[in-house]
């Protein structure tokens, strides 16, 4: 089986500003075909990292995608790299049509006919201006041209921030089904843990700009566990230590760490957490160990 090439290389990555550090020696590795989430909570360095991994922000480390440097060889990265960003922007006073052609005049692995095959499918008309679409409209047609460029590595930071539910069931939707075809490379931001699980093969939870855990999906579910112990069992299970006791629908769950699951299946059911519960779990002892030293 071959090795899956490296798209993202980043070294003992640090950014400082005036208040404190974004990036404080974070190391990350992102290989061709993974869907990789940055999770963490405001100041967690996610956004400073994407900016760095697009050339728009100096740091300090070492730091290659796709072979290049993102500062030194912008030119040529922007015609191998896509992004979407919270903000959406584009010009307002242009129609969607010429959008579409300025994209093709520029961007040499742009499709413009498949970029109108996939807005035919929306509510935008190529003759309106970018000011009379909603929000949620112009991260539609952002993600369109997108999708009509064959981009190697896909950068996401917060695209759905601020649209309503169906809007961002739809995004991700038309992502995988549309996009993503196992080659392609993804890292997406988000504070919309729940909504994005489903979709990723890997994640990295940040804290301060150093990584707090990372791993493959299917890994991390089997290290981590969930147990909605008997009554008769809970001061057993409480003996293993559990990394968090949270309380559902009246019922105690016990989240625990590298405890096998033969183990816990004698005390009650088990599987295996959200990504949500174990992102606060996994900051809280974050936080707590912190504040101990």
């Amino acid at each position: 089986m071959m090795e899956s090439q490296i798209v993202i290389k980043a070294r003992n990555i640090e950014k400082k500003y005036a208040d404190g550090s974004a990036l404080a020696g974070f190391d990350l590795d992102v290989y061709q075909g993974q869907i990789m989430g940055l999770v963490g909570p405001n100041g967690a360095g996610k956004s400073t990292f994407l900016q760095a991994v697009l050339g728009l922000v100096d740091i300090k480390g070492e730091l290659e995608v796709l072979g290049l440097s993102p500062k030194k060889d912008r030119h040529e990265l922007l015609t191998r790299v896509c992004s979407i960003t919270d903000v959406a922007v584009m010009p307002r006073w242009m129609t969607v049509g010429q959008v579409l052609k300025y994209v093709d005049g520029v961007h040499p692995n742009f499709d413009l006919t498949k970029a109108r095959k996939i807005l035919s499918k929306t509510n935008i008309k190529r003759s309106s201006r970018i000011r009379a679409l909603s929000r949620g409209m112009v991260v539609q047609l952002h993600l369109s041209i997108v999708m009509a460029i064959d981009a190697e590595l896909l950068v996401l930071d917060e695209p759905t921030l601020g649209l309503d539910l169906s809007y961002r069931k739809e995004f991700y939707s038309q992502l995988i089904e549309d996009y993503f075809d196992g080659n392609k490379t993804i890292i997406i931001s988000t504070h919309q843990i729940e909504e994005i699980e489903g979709v990723l093969s890997d994640i990295v939870f940040l804290d301060q700009g150093k990584e707090v855990l990372s791993g493959s999906i299917e890994d991390l579910n089997q290290r981590f566990l969930e147990l909605r112990p008997k009554a008769d069992n809970l001061e057993k299970a409480k003996a293993l230590n559990p990394l968090l006791i949270k309380t559902e629908l009246g019922r105690p769950v016990y989240l625990y760490d590298g405890v096998d699951i033969e183990k816990l299946k004698d005390f009650g059911e088990v599987y295996p957490p959200a990504i949500a519960d174990l992102f606060l779990a996994v900051m809280k002892k974050n936080t707590e160990e912190g504040e101990a030293k």
